[in-house]
C-alpha cells in the first residue's frame, strides 16, 4: 500500500520537462522533480521515492530520505520558530512543522528533540509531536530476552537510561550495566534482558561474553583516570596483584586491555598501562 510518509518503489510513467511523473497507484500520478529525479532515470525504471505534501498540499515525490518516516521517533534540531509551531531539520528541503497544540514544552530555536512523526488526521499533513507517550504501544510487548532491538535514548531515571524500543515501548538500561557515554537521543542497538510480569521491560547494551568484556575495561578506565594516566600493571603481573586492584581474573584483564589497545583508548608499555588522549 502506498502511504503518504513512507518510502516505496513507485514506476516512472511519463517523462515531462520539470521532472517525471510515477504511478502512487490510488494516489495517482506524483511528480518528481528534476532536481531529484536520477539522470538516467527511464520510463518503465522503480524508484524508491519518498512521499509528502508540498506547501500547496499536492502529493510530491522525493529521493531523498528523511530522518525520519511517519510511524517513528527520531531526535531532530529545531531551525526556526513562527505562528504554527517550531519547524524541525529532517532532512529534507521542506521543514517538518511541530505544532504548538503537539509540544510538551516550549521549543527553542537550535536545540534538538526527541519526537515522533505522524500524519495529521485532518489533512494528512506530516508533522512532528514531543508528546512521545501518547504515540507509544500500549499492548502488552512480545519480546524474547536475547532478542536484538534498536533504541533511542529518551532519557534518565533513578534507574539508569529510558529508551524508546523498535519505535513502539519504553524499556530501561540499567546505570550499573551501562559502560559507555550515552546521550539524549542518541539510536543505539540493544538486547531485551526480559520483560517483567507487569510489562515493564529491562535492556542491555551488550550480550553475554561482550557485556563482562566492556565492563572490565570500563573498570580499567576508570581505575587509569583515578591514578592520573598509568597503572604499573602488565600482562606479565601476577593474577594476585591484578586481582587486589582490579577484581578481576588475569585472563579477563588480558582481554580487556587487548580491546582497550585496539581501540586507541591505552598504550601498553614495559612498566604498565597508560591511557592515551583518546580516551581521556
Amino acid at each position: 500500500m502506498v502511504q503518504i510518509g513512507k518510502t516505496c518503489k513507485l514506476e516512472v510513467v511519463k517523462q515531462v520537462s520539470f521532472g517525471v511523473y510515477l504511478n502512487a497507484h490510488e494516489l495517482g500520478q506524483v511528480l518528481l522533480p528534476n532536481k531529484v529525479t536520477p539522470k538516467d532515470c527511464q520510463v518503465g525504471d522503480l524508484l524508491d521515492v519518498f512521499l509528502y505534501l508540498d506547501s500547496e498540499d499536492i502529493v510530491i515525490a522525493t529521493t531523498g530520505r528523511p530522518l525520519a518516516q511517519v510511524g517513528e521517533f527520531a531526535y531532530l534540531k529545531a531551525v526556526a520558530t513562527g505562528p504554527y509551531g517550531a519547524f524541525l531539520d529532517w532532512g529534507l528541503d521542506k521543514d517538518l512543522l511541530l505544532p504548538f497544540g503537539e509540544q510538551h514544552k516550549p521549543i527553542e530555536e537550535g536545540r534538538s528533540y526527541l519526537v515522533y512523526v505522524h500524519a495529521n488526521r485532518a489533512d494528512e499533513r506530516i508533522v512532528a509531536s514531543s508528546k512521545i507517550d501518547k504515540f507509544l504501544d500500549k499492548t502488552e510487548p512480545d519480546y524474547t530476552a536475547g532478542q536484538q532491538v534498536d533504541l533511542y535514548i529518551g532519557g534518565t531515571t533513578d534507574l539508569g537510561y529510558k529508551a524508546i524500543i523498535n519505535h513502539a515501548h519504553w524499556g530501561v538500561i540499567y546505570e550499573n550495566e551501562v559502560f559507555q557515554k550515552l546521550r539524549f537521543g542518541q539510536r543505539v542497538k540493544g538486547y531485551i534482558k526480559q520483560v517483567r510480569r507487569d510489562g515493564k521491560i529491562d535492556l542491555v547494551l551488550q550480550q553475554g561474553n561482550k557485556q563482562e568484556l566492556d565492563k572490565h575495561a570500563h573498570i580499567i578506565l576508570i581505575k587509569l583516570k583515578q591514578a592520573g594516566g598509568f597503572l604499573a600493571l602488565t600482562d606479565k603481573t601476577d593474577a594476585e596483584i591484578i586481582y587486589d586492584q582490579l577484581g578481576m581474573s588475569k585472563k579477563a584483564f588480558k582481554k580487556a586491555i587487548g580491546g582497550l589497545f585496539k581501540n586507541g583508548q591505552l598504550s601498553i608499555d614495559n612498566d604498565g598501562l597508560r591511557l592515551t588522549e583518546m580516551a581521556e
